[in-house]
């Protein structure tokens, strides 16, 4: 129960990773918000959580973090219902396919992408990946001890031919991720990067094939939970896979295997 204690913000907590960090969150001690548009998704969640881990463990929050007054909600109904926040995982994405297309849907040329497609993604995973971080930072810094985890993806994906806006979305997640990193120094709050490592069936429609191999749901929920947690301490502006997560190794240990170099290097200092 090492997030015994501790209350977490989840975005994108109704399907896929963001339901099962938040589940794994819950079974680890914390109690969790879950965000998301998608309510009855939420609810279904939740349930979850009570029947796993009981009463008063988590709380559904319809939101659209591309909103402000939505992301101000948000942190408000949290602090209301738990009396605290010192977690925020930055989950919630806007993949690049439309409604009811197969995965491969709006994988074009980027003149050929559709341009609302482009701005939703964009809108979602980057500007509300910052909003919803603007909203929670001062709470975080002001109690002087917090974690933000930011959802990537490798660097093969940000750079995959027709994989725009997708891959920018994430490659400015990784940007974002350093340069807050360094913002947060000193302050006992950090920011840091969890990715996957590979392709996730996150939905049922990613099923493996003899030629791709897919991961499973609950790759990302050990790690997530040690970048949580008070484990993680001076771990800051590090980027971590964690399909390479241990489970038979202690924590820190574990998260040595685990990180990886960030896409984008620490400049050095200027003299």
């Amino acid at each position: 129960m090492i997030l015994d204690g501790q209350v977490a913000i989840i975005t994108g907590a109704s399907v896929g990773l963001g339901r099962s960090m938040a589940i794994a969150m819950a079974r680890a001690g914390a109690r969790v918000a879950l965000a998301s548009p998608q309510e009855k998704l939420l609810h279904e969640v939740a349930d979850k959580i009570y029947e796993s881990c009981g009463d008063k463990r988590s709380i559904a929050i319809p939101a659209d973090i591309t909103k402000p007054a939505d992301c101000a909600h948000v942190l408000e109904t949290t602090l209301n219902a738990f009396g605290d926040l010192s977690i925020l995982v930055n989950n919630a994405r806007r993949e690049q396919r439309g409604p009811g297309l197969p995965i491969d849907g709006n994988n074009f040329p980027f003149w050929e992408s559709n341009p609302d497609i482009w701005v939703e993604a964009v809108n979602v995973n980057v500007s509300g990946t910052f909003l919803m971080s603007r909203t929670a930072a001062p709470h975080l810094i002001q109690r002087g001890w917090g974690r933000i985890v930011n959802i990537s993806t490798s660097l093969d994906t940000m750079q995959r031919k027709h994989n725009s806006p997708y891959g920018v979305t994430k490659a400015a997640i990784d940007a974002a991720s350093l340069i807050w990193a360094a913002d947060l120094e000193g302050t006992g709050v950090t920011c840091n990067i969890l990715i996957p490592g590979g392709m996730v069936d996150t939905d049922g429609t990613r099923p493996a094939t003899p030629q791709r191999r897919t991961l499973s749901v609950d790759v990302m929920d050990d790690a997530a939970i040690w970048l949580a947690s008070p484990q993680s301490n001076g771990h800051n502006g590090e980027r971590f896979v964690a399909s390479r997560w241990r489970r038979d190794l202690p924590g820190e240990e574990a998260a040595r295997i685990a990180q990886e170099e960030p896409v984008l290097r620490k400049p050095e200092p200027r003299r």
